[in-house]
């Protein structure tokens, strides 16, 4: 596969899965702060930290070589 092709598939892929995590989270109730190593960050869904965490992994994941 192309590199380029991949590299088109995963962003699209992820954007649209980002898109739909803004969508579904918009009646989010439950809000959780994430402890970083110096502050912490505001509120935000328990769903959308989930949702990025996935994404992220998900992008990362996407440019690591699987060799045949």
């Amino acid at each position: 596969m192309n590199l380029y092709k991949k590299l088109f598939l995963i962003f699209i892929f992820n954007f649209s899965l980002f898109t739909f995590l803004i969508i579904g989270i918009q009646n989010s109730h439950k809000k959780s702060k994430v402890d970083l190593l110096i502050n912490q960050t505001v509120e935000l869904p328990i769903s959308f930290i989930i949702g990025v965490s996935f994404i992220s992994g998900s992008l990362l994941g996407g440019f690591i070589p699987i060799n045949k």
